[in-house]
């Protein structure tokens, strides 16, 4: 492999790393997106498509052709929680172009979005091509490390960008710190056929120390089965017959198709981890998506975090290229304008840990509804605020950078 030269080399191309690629090269700054991976088809990449990202690729004249891709929509999102069910946000009562989420595979989004992204001469992608390390001179970060089937080889340029995830080795090799905020909860992963029986299915079901989430795929459910953190071992010691009898007593409708576990091989665990960087840069780099604030899959939000900061840095990076470089000054912009919103839903996901899922995992009765689904069962109205939160989010981004 020969060496390569850029202004912009991002690590990663999940959301954050894709939508940034595609802004830097729409503006004609010459970018390189790494993926580790041959493709995108990853079984833990979240599914959701909020309000604010639909508004994104609006501005960017994306979302009619976005939309043609097959996916389904939840105007409220429901859980049944002791046997009750609730509606814990109603996006109808946003006065947004799409007051609802789009449940799409995350590798259909992000094909979708790399296809026009390769319109630009500006924009490259290297796919089975990772960052392996960081290049310094004179304590600023120059370029990456990186290598593929071909070999090792180095990339120099202005300015590095690591979104490649909650494992990030850009931000490792960069020696920035991470401070974790805990997590009580991991999740089960594994899929389920879907018969479409014309009956409205919630997200999520909750009771008696076990919690479900149901992702729609269409054809089948991705399903999401929360546990205790570590506590995968002793469900593998229950056996699996135990486990499909939790599955089918907490969702009945799920009798019949949880029969197509037959081994934990079709389980996969998924380690939840909440934490964040204190600080997301040194002279010459920048981490953003989870690799500067991870996220819990609590309210599907972290692909939504993720393009919120690519639109964010586009918006105050574009200018900074235009001028020459990227300074210090620039990237502690971007942190500046990212940080508050990511901290402010992480504290509410530490929050929902302790308050409902703590309470799920550790309850062995029946549990009953919180004080706080209480009140927004008997007043509607207030459904709209966690739809604000979980739809919008706390400091929702535009495409200023035409």
């Amino acid at each position: 492999m020969e060496d390569i030269s850029t202004r912009c080399v991002v690590a990663g191309g999940g959301p954050a790393g894709i939508m940034l690629g595609y802004l830097l090269a729409r503006s004609g700054v010459d970018v390189v997106v790494l993926e580790k991976w041959p493709d995108f088809f990853r079984d833990f990449r979240g599914d959701t498509i909020h309000p604010s990202t639909m508004q994104v690729l609006h501005e960017l004249g994306l979302l009619e052709e976005f939309l043609q891709l097959p996916h389904s929509e939840m105007q409220q999102m429901a859980a049944h929680i002791g046997g009750q069910e609730i509606v814990m946000a109603d996006f109808t009562r946003l006065k947004v172009r799409c007051p609802y989420i789009a449940f799409i595979p995350q590798w259909d989004f992000l094909n979708f979005l790399t296809a026009k992204a390769k319109s630009f001469p500006s924009f490259r992608i290297m796919m089975e091509t990772e960052a392996t390390d960081v290049l310094s001179e004179n304590g600023k970060v120059t370029g990456v490390r990186a290598k593929n089937k071909d070999g090792e080889f180095t990339i120099k340029a202005e300015l590095v960008v690591g979104a490649d995830g909650r494992h990030s080795t850009v931000r490792e090799k960069a020696q920035l710190l991470q401070k974790d905020l805990g997590a009580p909860i991991d999740v089960l992963w594994f899929r389920l056929s879907r018969k479409d029986d014309g009956t409205k299915k919630s997200l999520g079901y909750i009771d008696a120390g076990a919690g479900l989430v149901l992702l729609d795929r269409n054809d089948y459910w991705q399903c999401g089965y929360i546990i205790k953190k570590g506590g995968f071992a002793d469900l593998e010691a229950r056996g699996l017959e135990s486990f499909k009898n939790d599955i089918a007593n907490l969702a009945p409708f799920l009798t019949e198709t949880v029969a197509e576990l037959k081994e934990w091989d079709q389980v996969k665990l998924l380690s939840v981890a909440v934490d964040y960087l204190p600080v997301w840069y040194k002279a010459g780099l920048i981490c953003i998506g989870d690799s500067a604030h991870a996220m819990s899959p609590v309210g599907g939000v972290g692909i939504n975090l993720a393009v919120q900061d690519a639109v964010a840095t586009a918006n105050i990076l574009i200018p900074a290229f235009k001028r020459g470089v990227p300074t210090v000054d620039d990237l502690a912009e971007v942190q500046a304008r990212r940080e508050m919103p990511a901290r402010r839903i992480q504290n509410l996901q530490v929050f929902m840990h302790k308050r409902v899922f703590g309470a799920v995992i550790n309850k062995t009765g029946h549990m009953q509804l919180p004080w706080f689904m209480q009140v927004m069962r008997r007043i509607p109205y207030l459904q709209k605020i966690p739809a604000y939160i979980i739809g919008i989010g706390f400091r929702p981004e535009h495409v200023e950078i035409k």
